[in-house]
C-alpha cells in the first residue's frame, strides 16, 4: 500500500539501558547455566552493564537532535560561535542571554543581500527592533517639485513621513537616518533564561544595531540614529 501523506522525517530512535539489556540477554548462551530470571546473578550483571550503553546512546541522541541544531544547542554553542566568528564586537559589551546568542548565531548564518534599506530593516527587525530609515535629496532647480511630495517619496522607496526633496546642502546626499521606534527589551524567558545570571528584564539602546549600520553602510554614507521616538512612547511602550 502506498503512503500518500507527507513524508515522515527521519529521527534518532534513543535506546534506553533497559533496551541494550534485553538485546545483550538475547546473545547469550542457552543452558543451566545461563538463566534467564530477572533477579539471577547474570542478569542482574547484563542489566547493570548494559546501562552504559544506555546513558551513550542517550548523550548521542542529545548531539543528534538538539546540539546539531544551531537553534537549540547549548552544550555545543561555544563550538557553533567559534565556527562563525563569534562572539561579534558588536554584541560583546551587552549581555547576552542563550536565546540573544541562538538568534546572533543564526544571523550570522543566514544573512544574505546588499545593503539596501529593505536589508537594514530586515534584520533589524529580526534582532528586535523596528526602524525605518530616511534618505536625503538636496533640492535642485529644474529637477525637485515645490509642495508636498510626499508621495514622490513613497513611490521612491522611502518613509511617508518627510518629503522628496529638502533645501540643504549637496552633501547631505550621503547622509541619511536611521529611526529607532522602540528600546531594546531582553525579557526572561523560561527554558532559555538563566536563574542568578539573567535579570528579568533588561533595557537598552540599540547599540548593536549602530555597530552593524555603521560596519555595513557604504562606505561614503554617515549613518545617523534618531531615538526621538522614544521619548514621546517611552522605553517600556509596547510591554505588557
Amino acid at each position: 500500500m502506498l503512503r500518500t501523506g507527507p513524508p515522515v522525517p527521519d529521527r534518532h530512535v534513543r535506546r534506553s539501558g533497559d533496551d541494550y539489556a534485553h538485546e545483550l540477554a538475547a546473545l547469550l548462551p542457552k543452558g543451566q547455566a545461563w538463566p534467564r530470571e530477572p533477579f539471577s546473578t547474570l542478569m542482574l550483571t547484563v542489566s547493570g552493564l548494559a546501562q552504559y550503553y544506555g546513558v551513550v546512546d542517550g548523550r548521542a541522541a542529545d548531539l543528534l537532535e538538539r546540539e546539531s541544531d544551531p537553534r537549540a544547542t547549548i552544550e555545543l554553542l561555544e563550538d557553533w560561535e567559534r565556527a562563525w566568528g563569534l562572539p561579534d564586537p558588536c554584541f560583546s559589551p551587552m549581555p547576552l542571554t542563550i536565546a540573544d546568542r541562538h538568534k546572533i548565531l543564526l544571523l550570522k548564518m543566514t544573512l544574505l543581500g546588499t545593503p539596501s534599506r529593505k536589508f537594514y530593516t530586515d534584520w533589524a527587525k529580526f534582532l528586535g527592533y523596528n526602524i525605518y530609515i530616511t534618505e536625503y535629496s538636496p533640492f535642485m532647480c529644474g529637477v525637485s517639485m515645490c509642495g508636498d511630495t510626499s508621495d514622490l517619496e513613497v513611490a521612491a522607496g522611502g518613509d511617508p513621513f518627510h518629503m522628496r526633496w529638502y533645501v540643504m546642502l549637496p552633501e547631505n546626499r550621503f547622509m541619511w537616518t536611521v529611526h529607532v521606534e522602540n528600546a531594546r527589551l531582553t525579557w526572561f524567558r523560561c527554558g532559555v533564561g538563566q536563574c542568578g545570571i539573567d535579570h528579568l528584564l533588561t533595557i537598552g539602546l540599540a547599540q548593536d544595531l549602530e555597530c552593524m549600520i555603521r560596519r555595513w553602510a557604504h562606505a561614503y554614507t554617515v549613518p545617523i540614529f534618531d531615538y526621538s521616538s522614544l521619548a514621546t512612547g517611552g522605553a517600556m511602550a509596547g510591554t505588557p
